[in-house]
C-alpha cells in the first residue's frame, strides 16, 4: 500500500475522532476549536475531507453491489386483475347496482325511499 494513502487514512481517522469529540461535547465549532487549540479553517478543511471520503466510499460500494445475479433476469411486478365488485339490490321492483365506492348514507336513504313506495 502507498505510504501517502496510509498517511491520509490515518489523518482521516484522527480527524473523525476529533469531529466526533466536538459533536459529543455539545459545544459549537468556535468554542470547541478555541478550547482545543485547533484553527477553525483546519477543522472545516478536515470536515470537508471526511465528507468527500465518505461520499467516495459510498459511490464505490454502490457500484460494486449487483442486485441481480448474473444469469438471472429481473421480472416486472404484475398487478392482479381487479374484479369489478358490484352489489345488485331489488326493492319494490326497482333495481339498484352499487359498488364499494358508494356512500353508505346515500344507499340507506335510497333504500328507505324505495321501501316506502
Amino acid at each position: 500500500m502507498d505510504t501517502q494513502k496510509v498517511t491520509t487514512q490515518y489523518r482521516l481517522s484522527q480527524w473523525a475522532k476529533i469531529i466526533q469529540a466536538r459533536q459529543d461535547s455539545g459545544q459549537n465549532i468556535k468554542e470547541f476549536c478555541q478550547a482545543t487549540g485547533i484553527s477553525r479553517s483546519q477543522y472545516f478543511y478536515w470536515q470537508r475531507k471526511l465528507r468527500n471520503a465518505a461520499c467516495t466510499e459510498l459511490a464505490i460500494q454502490e457500484k460494486s453491489v449487483d442486485p441481480i445475479p448474473s444469469g438471472w433476469i429481473q421480472l416486472a411486478p404484475v398487478q392482479a386483475p381487479q374484479m369489478k365488485s358490484t352489489l345488485d339490490i331489488e326493492i319494490s321492483g326497482f333495481h339498484i347496482s352499487v359498488n364499494a365506492g358508494t356512500d353508505p348514507e346515500l344507499l340507506k336513504k335510497v333504500c328507505r325511499v324505495l321501501r316506502s313506495l
